[in-house]
């Protein structure tokens, strides 16, 4: 079934060249048609990650037969069902995961993948929830398996996957910990439902985990940062800590201590989801629909909303992801 309305054409932000921000130009592509349990979605807004931006600079190339476009979660309106599409129908109101293509005004994604936009949301914020809240689903509850009555250490907290972290961890249960480099960013974390928040440009991270914890230290880290870190992570874990790697922004090459992690029976585990198949992620979304959407709609848990640019407009995005000053998330206006 097809949206009669759907032009042949659509504006969409390509990356020309690796590059920085300003390599991400309009261009006008063909509007993909959904096949098999695809979904076409008319965009409204999009999100914005740092696997785009990697993507930009030339090191995240897409998986195989995900489109060049960068883009890894949209909101809006479904335009056409694929033939074996079950659930949705046209006019339905979706957020959805996608493996690139949401910088654009339509985009396919199959129709698992895709999750009813909560109730009370807009597209703006809707756009901002699929790829954070997937990515801290898996890695903090499903691979570090954060249980209530456990300490939780964040790095990041500020960012995109940090806000959301904080807010999710705690409404199970869980204490949070969190690192960020200034003050503005430790008090919006605080504000989040962080039990301490550690400016790292300040205070030593493994001290002060030690110190906030009564010597135990953290029993599930998120790390994005990798590099010197590594080490350190490992001094501010409890015994049967898990370690979960899902960046490698300070550097994929580290020296580990493996005396320590034996000694401590720590876990050093991580993931990227992009590559990951349609059912895997799938999976999650059955997850978050049952178990978190009920707290998106409650308002117990919501996305942190940092700025609002025009799709025109996705390298100022770019630029202010770059920038580091962001405090949540960063999203498209697509409509």
């Amino acid at each position: 079934m097809t949206d009669q309305a759907i032009p042949a054409t659509m504006t969409a932000i390509a990356i020309t060249e690796p590059g920085g921000p300003d390599v991400l130009k309009p261009i006008t592509r063909a509007v993909p048609m959904p096949a098999g349990g695809d979904i076409l979605v008319r965009v409204r807004a999009a999100g914005v990650n740092r696997p785009d931006v990697a993507q930009r600079k030339g090191v995240y190339p897409p998986p195989p037969g995900a489109s060049d476009l960068p883009g890894l979660e949209v909101s809006g309106e479904v335009a056409a069902v694929g033939p074996d599409v079950k659930r949705w129908r046209v006019g339905d109101a979706v957020c959805a995961l996608t493996p690139g293509g949401g910088y654009a005004q339509y985009a396919a994604v199959h129709e698992s993948n895709a999750l009813p936009v909560p109730k009370g949301f807009g597209h703006l914020e809707a756009a901002a929830l699929p790829e954070t809240f997937f990515t801290v689903w898996h890695n903090v509850f499903q691979r570090g398996m954060l249980a209530a009555g456990e300490t939780l250490l964040l790095h990041g907290g500020a960012s995109g996957i940090g806000t959301t972290a904080i807010q999710l961890a705690t409404a199970f249960g869980a204490t949070v910990i969190v690192t960020a480099g200034s003050a503005a960013k430790c008090a919006a974390c605080v504000t989040l439902g962080a039990a301490r928040a550690i400016n790292y440009r300040e205070e030593d991270f493994v001290a002060a985990v030690r110190e906030a914890t009564g010597g135990k230290g953290a029993d599930v880290i998120l790390d994005m940062v990798a590099g010197d870190y590594v080490a350190k992570n490992y001094q501010a874990a409890a015994e049967d800590g898990r370690i979960v790697q899902i960046a490698v922004q300070n550097g994929a090459k580290a020296t580990a201590d493996f005396a320590r992690l034996m000694m401590m029976r720590l876990t050093h585990t991580g993931s990227t989801l992009r590559p990951r198949s349609v059912a895997f992620k799938a999976g999650i979304a059955a997850d978050l629909e049952a178990r978190v959407w009920p707290l998106l709609e409650a308002r117990t848990v919501q996305p942190v909303m940092d700025r609002v640019f025009p799709l025109a407009e996705a390298w100022r995005a770019h630029e202010r992801l770059d920038a580091g000053e962001h405090i949540g998330k960063i999203v498209l206006d697509v409509a």
